[in-house]
């Protein structure tokens, strides 16, 4: 009779169980069938300071027509690369364009159609879900695991020194994800794919940047623009909590301090100061450095913004022209 950590389970229970472990084996064996035609094993020549070098990672096919989307530092630094399906197909393929600070890249196969996985909503996800994950970890084609979704709301850091910026929501599983996973799906128990993998965290620690509306503009903007475009105001700032008085006056419990103001940057040109409270930019609370980074959008380049500030105890408006962010090459 099966037992349990040594105890006899009576047979209600163990065909319970029987039925049980099947169902779940049905549900990751028909995602697998499903989404792994869509998932690429990728091969990319890239420059780097030492010489060309090999790099591999996964792809997932999002478009009939040849786009695929993958983790922008699998691409780092190369233009073309191979893509291999599980069928046992190859096709060339080349970068269209990059987002190191989504960490989310958009390749096109050179000819051939492909068989594109559906995209699905991670805003819908919950704790203790059902999610596999598809890729090539350690050059191991086709590889599926398995696991729940441990955490929600993770950030991850991404982009060289002196441009980090936090990738918001990220997806925390304990499906295991080692190098050679980034860019592959993570997919929910439907066949969605939720998440693109990725490995930056190190071994032992699953995340996934999550597909949601805000990395959907992302692939689109990089499928029709070739870049994504994010405004700077030219601050290093830290998280402060406001006095009582002052929370509950505007309804938030804190702001944002400037630490440091880039000469010749948007905040120095309209008078912004080190010390500042950054409390709101057009009428949106900031709270945080997140709150401030996600109101940086590409639509407020050039346009004069509304920056409300504290400043020795008064409140004021400050209008400021924002720039553009200009990433290191």
């Amino acid at each position: 009779m099966p037992s349990l950590n040594g105890a006899v389970l009576p047979p209600e229970a163990a065909e319970r169980s029987a039925v049980a472990l099947d169902a779940y084996s049905r549900t990751v064996v028909a995602v697998a069938e499903s989404v792994s035609p869509s998932v690429a094993n990728l091969q990319v020549r890239r420059r780097t300071r030492r010489g060309p070098a090999v790099g591999a990672g996964s792809g997932v096919a999002i478009s009939a027509d040849g786009f695929l989307v993958t983790s922008a530092h699998v691409i780092e630094g190369a233009r073309r690369g191979v893509a291999s399906f599980s069928d046992g197909h190859e096709v060339d393929v080349s970068l269209v364009g990059s987002d190191p600070l989504s960490d989310l890249a958009v390749l096109r196969a050179d000819g051939g159609e492909l068989a594109p996985a559906p995209l699905g909503d991670a805003a819908a996800l919950r704790v203790g879900q059902l999610v596999i994950a598809i890729g090539n970890p350690q050059g191991f084609a086709s590889s599926v695991t398995a696991g729940v979704v441990s955490g929600l709301g993770r950030s991850l850091g991404v982009g060289a020194r002196g441009r980090r910026r936090m990738v918001e929501n990220v997806i925390q599983t304990d499906a295991a994800l080692n190098p050679g996973n980034s860019g592959g799906a993570l997919v929910d128990s439907a066949g969605h794919v939720v998440g693109i993998n990725t490995a930056l965290a190190g071994i032992g620690l699953g995340l996934a940047v999550p597909i949601n509306d805000a990395s959907r503009v992302i692939i689109s903007t990089l499928i029709r623009d070739g870049r994504v475009q994010r405004a700077q105001l030219g601050v290093a700032v830290a998280p402060r909590p406001l006095p009582p008085g002052t929370a509950e006056r505007l309804g938030q419990a804190g702001a944002v301090e400037i630490l440091q103001v880039i000469e010749g940057g948007p905040a120095q040109r309209a008078g912004l100061r080190r010390g500042d409270l950054l409390i709101e930019l057009d009428g949106e609370p900031v709270a945080d450095a997140t709150d401030l980074q996600r109101l940086m959008v590409g639509e407020r380049i050039g346009r004069a913004v509304r920056a409300g500030i504290l400043r020795d105890g008064s409140q004021r408006t400050i209008e400021v022209i924002l720039d553009e962010l200009q990433l290191d090459s």
